[in-house]
């Protein structure tokens, strides 16, 4: 049972956590150039596979259950990492994607602000450090990673 919630955690970080990450970063680039068609795609890219990626941390936490994990700090440390880049997405990124695209569709362009690139890019750099940690696992004596 550990393999398969450990297989569904990693393919819905590949298929899911992937994408967003890619597409909120790819945003801003294509909303300056006024690409409407784009940056709707990278929009809806953004808003569906964030609900999607609702998966991952739960598949994690039920992984982190059948190995005995859930008290390293390797893996709170990842847990508290994934709630900040979901904060980070739901909070800051997705409303800030909807009013540029709500600006390119009414007015033709509309002005992106320069923290949704520097946003995008901390999102970014919390799921590296979040693949890492799932790798590496720091302290782990489980002996997987180490």
């Amino acid at each position: 049972m550990t393999a398969v919630l450990l297989a569904v955690h990693v393919l819905g970080g590949i298929v899911f956590v992937g994408p967003v990450t890619v597409a909120a970063s790819l945003f801003p680039r294509y909303a300056r150039e006024g690409s409407v068609g784009v940056v709707d795609a990278l929009h809806r890219i953004s808003r569906v596979y964030a609900v999607l990626g609702l998966a991952v941390p739960v598949f994690g936490i039920a992984t982190g259950a059948q190995l005995g994990v859930l008290g390293d700090a390797w893996l709170l440390v990842s847990m508290a990492l994934t709630l900040v880049a979901a904060l980070l997405l739901g909070l800051v990124i997705l409303p800030a994607q909807a009013r540029v695209v709500t600006g390119l569709h009414e007015r033709g362009a509309a002005a992106v602000p320069a923290s949704l690139g520097m946003t995008t890019g901390v999102f970014a750099l919390i799921w590296a450090v979040v693949v890492v940690l799932m790798i590496v696992r720091p302290g782990s004596t489980t002996g997987v990673g180490a």
